[in-house]
């Protein structure tokens, strides 16, 4: 008989994803609720009535149930000090969804179960220091270091997005300024555009086309679209964005030498437009370099998934 399925639930800003997950990280069964409101309570009580869906979708017969929180997350107290997009602060997440279901629960942080995932059964299979970084609206990140998930004493080790690169830089989501985050993420490249179009460079004139002459109406998804179209202008704003990129992950790897870093999140989904650039910054910053092994810079596999895979996964491993 094979083992019964983990739970992975992925709480977002704007979903709730639920999944089951077999022990090879398959997904087998997926659910998805909208998330509720602005008040803690109805956030908990959806996410109990997530878990209570998917257990009794597996027939009440679970090997652990995860789940994971963008957010400051200590996972060994499944307690999340802070999430900057939910209305949860200071709370025992684990707690407060075992009273509401009677199930015992794993809490992480959604960049070191994605980074679980990509570990136990996508891009860093295998490999005993790996390093993702996730580049989405912001910058995620997640380490595995000798086979185990870096947390840090209060569980908000790997934050990568929020190194400084530049203190005169601008203001950044978690109130500093000039973090990784502001340079390199999908935030930063909507920044870029805007400024590109205001400057009247002619490069940027299938930019100003797009807006219809309004910047503030351009989007990540329009940048990525002419990119991949062959625009000057937005082919060359992915390599001002990966080259920022690849500077802030050379100084990463200066501190916890992995071996892989895994690239995941929706801007990654560009392929060699982000991953270019950056593979070429990130070799030219590299402490050491030309008298060291290279890390390998590589593309997610699990996708939008990982969060959900590795969460199920560290949840199972927990009971074992």
């Amino acid at each position: 008989m094979s083992p019964a399925p983990a739970v992975g639930i992925d709480i977002g800003g704007t979903k709730i994803a639920g999944a089951l997950v077999d022990s090879m990280g398959r997904i087998t069964h997926r659910e998805q609720l909208p998330t509720p409101g602005e008040e803690t309570v109805d956030v908990l009580d959806t996410t109990a009535q997530m878990v209570t869906t998917l257990v009794a979708a597996a027939g009440g017969d679970v090997s652990g149930i995860g789940m994971a929180c963008a957010g400051m997350v200590d996972g060994r107290a499944g307690r999340l000090w802070f999430s900057p997009n939910l209305p949860l602060r200071d709370l025992d997440v684990a707690a407060e969804i075992r009273q509401r279901t009677g199930h015992d629960v794993v809490l992480e942080n959604d960049a070191n179960a994605a980074a679980w995932g990509e570990y136990r059964f996508g891009a860093g299979i295998d490999c005993n220091d790996m390093l993702l970084a996730t580049v989405g609206t912001g910058i995620g990140g997640g380490c595995i270091i000798d086979d185990r998930l870096l947390r840090g004493a209060f569980g908000i080790g790997g934050e990568i997005g929020h190194i400084t690169i530049d203190p005169n830089g601008p203001r950044c989501g978690c109130g500093n300024d000039g973090c990784l985050e502001v340079y390199a993420s999908g935030t930063a490249l909507e920044r870029y555009a805007r400024e590109l179009i205001a400057s009247g460079e002619a490069k940027g004139a299938g930019l100003r086309h797009r807006c219809g002459g309004t910047p503030e109406a351009l989007t990540g998804q329009d940048v990525t679209e002419l990119a991949r179209a062959g625009d000057e202008g937005a082919v060359a704003l992915f390599a001002q964005l990966g080259a920022r990129l690849g500077e802030g992950l050379a100084s990463v790897c200066a501190v916890v030498d992995p071996a892989v870093v895994v690239i995941g999140g929706g801007v990654a989904d560009t392929g060699a437009l982000l991953i270019g650039p950056t593979t070429e910054a990130f070799a030219a910053h590299l402490i050491g370099r030309g008298h060291r092994p290279s890390p390998t810079i590589v593309v997610a596999a699990l996708g939008n998934d990982a969060g959900l895979v590795g969460a199920a996964a560290l949840a199972r491993e927990s009971t074992a």
